[in-house]
Order: structure tokens, then sequence, then C-alpha cells
């Protein structure tokens, strides 16, 4: 997994073929990529799964124990960051492939049942936020999709301003999140 996701990180999607990879992870051969994976689409599948179990992983542990929704919405914030930020090669081999791929029967990596998961745990924050009376009325569909768009980008920004403090966006997406979000009573 490791020597595929650098491959991907450095070369890109179309080059990581099962020779380069099998060079970077020191195999003599791509029999052992073959004997595990039915092909690139299965190999990139599995990748694309391990990168996001690792994003869970790492999220689980920054949302673990928040009891409000303004808290809740500055972890998740500030740990999409902080994962992009300690991960930048899984985050470009993950932007290459979203960027790239198409599988055989022709679907994607990233389609809209995964974009849905995704803006799903937002609006969960954000419903919760509204019932609890921290947050304002808002469309949380809306509102979710501009919060989940404001981390996703992160990886293409960084493509542009690799010298980006992380640190202060993740304070900047807190601060405005928050303002947009607060209710006013």
């Amino acid at each position: 997994m490791a020597a595929t996701i650098e491959t991907i990180a450095e070369l890109g999607y179309a080059q990581a073929s099962f020779s380069r990879i099998a060079e970077r992870a020191g195999l003599s051969s791509t029999r052992l990529i073959s004997y595990h994976f039915a092909g690139k689409d299965d190999l990139i599948g599995a990748v694309v799964a391990d990168v996001y179990s690792a994003i869970a992983q790492f999220m689980a542990e920054r949302m673990a124990g928040q009891t409000d929704a303004r808290g809740a919405l500055r972890a998740y914030l500030s740990g999409v960051v902080e994962f992009i930020a300690g991960h930048p090669t899984q985050m470009r081999a993950l932007m290459a492939v979203f960027l790239d791929f198409r599988a055989e029967d022709g679907g994607r990596s990233y389609d809209a049942a995964s974009d849905r998961d995704a803006l799903g745990h937002v609006q969960e924050i954000l419903r919760a936020g509204q019932a609890s009376g921290e947050f304002r009325e808002f469309d949380t569909f809306v509102m979710a999709a501009t919060i989940q768009r404001s981390v996703d980008g992160l990886p293409f920004l960084l493509q542009t301003k690799p010298d980006l403090d992380l640190r202060g966006y993740a304070e900047e997406l807190v601060t405005l999140f928050d303002l947009a979000t607060r209710s006013q009573g």
C-alpha cells in the first residue's frame, strides 16, 4: 500500500504501473501484487479504502468527547486540516486518483455516494447545533457542502501555495464557520 501511495503521489495515477510500484516496494517482480489484487482497479480501490480508513480513525480520535455542536464543528474542521497537513503523500495520491481514475466499468473512486457520506456527517453536526439552539436556522445541505468543499479543496490549494500556514488556515475556517452558523440569540 505504502509503495502504491508513494508512486501515485510522485508520478500520478496514470504512471503508477505495477512494475513501478513493485520497484518502489523492492519486489523482484509484479507477481506478489497480482496475487493480492485482480488488477489496477482493485489495487486503487484498496488504496482509497486504506486512506479513508486512516482519515476515519484520525477523525474519530479528534471528534471523541465533543459534547456540543460548536465544539464538534471546530474539531471537524481542525481535524481534517491537521490530517491533510500530516499526510501530504496520502493526500496527493488521493487527489491524483480522484482526478484521473476511471474503473473498467466506468465508475469513479469518489462518486455521489461518497459525497453524500462526507456531507452527511457534517449535516449531522449542523442539525444537532440547530436542535440545541447553538446554530441559527439555515439550509444544512448548503452549509455542509460549503464546509466540506473548504477542506476538500485544501490539497489543491497546497499545490499552488505549498508554504500555506495550515494552522492559520484551520483557525480562519473555524472562525468563518462559527460566525456563519452561530445563533443570534
